[in-house]
């Protein structure tokens, strides 16, 4: 699963989300309400948090999509930066 960071960053991008309701791998990001402005906005907060830069690559649809595939997204960046 994710570190804590990550779903303190997200979690206020997901108005439709209870506070106290989990946050699962499959959690569809649009149905929580993550909008395009809010996806721009959640870009720039993951990379300042995590100190990454997302590739073209990965600025599609498909990874907002869930909070997994994005989890999975940032994690990949962590640890390209790693090695």
């Amino acid at each position: 699963m994710w570190d804590d960071r990550f779903e303190q960053i997200l979690r206020p991008f997901l108005p439709f989300l209870p506070p106290r309701e989990e946050l699962t791998p499959e959690s569809d990001l649009k149905d929580l309400g993550l909008d395009s402005l809010g996806t721009v906005q959640l870009l720039g907060t993951l990379e300042e948090g995590y100190q990454v830069r997302f590739r073209d690559s990965a600025l599609t649809m498909d990874t907002f999509r869930t909070a997994g595939v994005l989890w999975d997204t940032v994690r990949g960046m962590l640890q390209s930066t790693a090695s």
